[in-house]
């Protein structure tokens, strides 16, 4: 099958709009890790960052890659195919990994709101990316479809994601100078840039 008579040209300009997306959402949620820098270090831990903040940038950066891979000048569907599913398993596996963290770190409390944005979607994301990537070669343009809403899942399971830290930054910064320093005591975790190694 040539290139310019696969299913996936259709696609193009889609994922042209979600890599660029992608990347510059990326770079909005490092605007939020520089922002945390301010807050009180009293609530600053390196866990609820793994647990809270990195993820956001895992499935923007999953999105922009799915972009990438379904962009290129394939010579048949299998390879993108098993490219996807392993970048979804992948992800499923990154998803039992923030999970744990959440679970491990002492910061924050989640609630049914985090672990559904944390959790539940972004897997459910992945879990579907898997199926479609499979049904690639045989069901092209069914699973092109549920491809693509596993990409814009991901973006706005991001875009919550990143919102709701720099909501929590603007408002716990706000209440911990009324306070004379000190955060809320149960509030929305706070993201910022893990040490380099």
């Amino acid at each position: 099958m040539s290139p310019d008579a696969s299913p996936i040209v259709e696609w193009r300009t889609f994922y042209q709009i979600v890599g660029a997306s992608a990347g510059a959402l990326t770079g909005l949620q490092f605007v939020v890790v520089a922002l945390s820098a301010q807050m009180p270090s009293a609530r600053r831990s390196e866990a609820t960052v793994h647990a809270f903040g990195t993820p956001t940038v895992v499935h923007f950066c999953a999105a922009l890659l799915a972009a990438g891979i379904l962009t290129a000048p394939w010579e048949s569907l299998a390879a993108p195919g098993v490219a996807l599913a392993l970048c979804g398993a992948a992800g499923i596996g990154y998803t039992v990994v923030v999970i744990l963290r959440a679970l491990r770190q002492d910061a924050y409390v989640p609630v049914l709101e985090d672990w559904l944005w944390h959790a539940a979607f972004p897997a459910a994301g992945y879990v579907t990316q898997v199926g479609a990537a499979l049904a690639l070669p045989g069901h092209a343009r069914a699973a092109l479809f549920w491809l693509a809403g596993v990409a814009l899942l991901l973006l706005f399971v991001g875009i919550h994601n990143a919102w709701d830290a720099a909501a929590y930054i603007s408002l716990a910064g706000g209440a911990a100078r009324d306070d004379g320093g000190a955060p809320p005591a149960r509030s929305k975790p706070e993201v910022r840039q893990a040490p380099s190694a």
